[in-house]
């Protein structure tokens, strides 16, 4: 299956990188181009990163912390 439609690039390529050691949406996308275009994917990405038990690390949007 497709993941990536404007770099071509299918699911076992995203699992492939994932089992490399392509721990987050930047690293998958540095690897094999999977989300590097427009962003439609990386939902998608990072659920193959989820499923692969290797999730990365959560953001928290607007969140700053001051000490």
């Amino acid at each position: 299956m497709f993941v990536c439609l404007c770099n071509g690039v299918t699911s076992q390529v995203v699992t492939d990188a994932v089992e490399a050691g392509a721990h987050t949406t930047k690293q998958v996308a540095k690897v094999c181009g999977a989300g590097a275009e427009c962003g439609r994917c990386r939902r998608t990405v990072r659920a193959i990163i989820e499923a692969a038990g290797v999730a990365e690390p959560k953001r928290h949007k607007g969140f700053l912390h001051k000490r």
